[in-house]
């Protein structure tokens, strides 16, 4: 029996899942969760997610919340390709990335992107401004990780660092790209302008084998 992913279009959270699931070519199951369905705090979901959030997992008789830790269990389950390094070394850079990552750029992208998706931008302008200074700080950060010579952040192959990344820059340029976000003379997207390197980790990702199965249908 193929294992369910519970998601929602547009979650980068979700969105990271289902890449891992393509790139691994680990069939599936696809529930889309409608976010204004009231789906998420039903009693049947929360069995699932206690938290009411996506994405979730269900094999079988296990069931997992956490996108990070779908990602961790899916790697163990089905170790080919590895997400998380095939040495030591690939695993603490992949690792360091992904909790970097979590850290330090994903909260201020949430108080860049929401306000601009949900149309809080112009009462919520310091807000936003403040996590602008913030991804303008990161992202230089996270181009100096990519080398010349590979679209992947470790060891010339994709992996959590990239799958989780991904998502999280396509957000990004995609609230960049709302009206709302003109007053805000925005530098940092599209993001391959200024960062080439994170540019082409996108193609890269864009270019994966079931990407078009991932990719949020609200946003085509």
């Amino acid at each position: 029996m193929a294992l369910e992913i519970y998601w929602g279009s547009g979650s980068p959270y979700a969105w990271r899942v289902l890449l891992a699931l393509e790139l691994k070519g680990v069939p599936y199951q696809s529930t889309r969760v409608d976010f204004s369905s009231g789906v998420l705090r039903s009693e049947e979901y929360r069995r699932l997610n206690p938290r009411g959030r996506v994405p979730a997992l269900r094999d079988g008789d296990y069931t997992l919340y956490e996108s990070l830790a779908i990602l961790a269990y899916l790697d163990r389950k089905h170790p080919e390709p590895p997400l998380f390094g095939r040495t030591p070394e690939e695993a603490g850079l992949v690792n360091r990335l992904v909790s970097e990552y979590t850290a330090y750029l994903d909260p201020a992208l949430e108080s860049f992107i929401l306000p601009l998706y949900f149309g809080r931008a112009t009462e919520q302008a310091d807000e936003v401004r403040k996590a602008m200074a913030v991804i303008d700080e990161e992202l230089p950060r996270f181009e100096a990780a990519f080398g010349a010579d590979s679209p992947w952040a470790v060891g010339g192959k994709p992996s959590a660092a990239d799958l989780v990344l991904y998502p999280a820059l396509a957000s990004l340029e995609r609230a960049a790209s709302k009206e709302a976000a003109r007053p805000f003379a925005i530098t940092f997207a599209p993001v391959a302008a200024r960062f080439p390197r994170l540019g082409r980790l996108m193609d890269a990702v864009r270019a994966l084998p079931g990407y078009e199965r991932t990719y949020p249908p609200h946003w085509k």
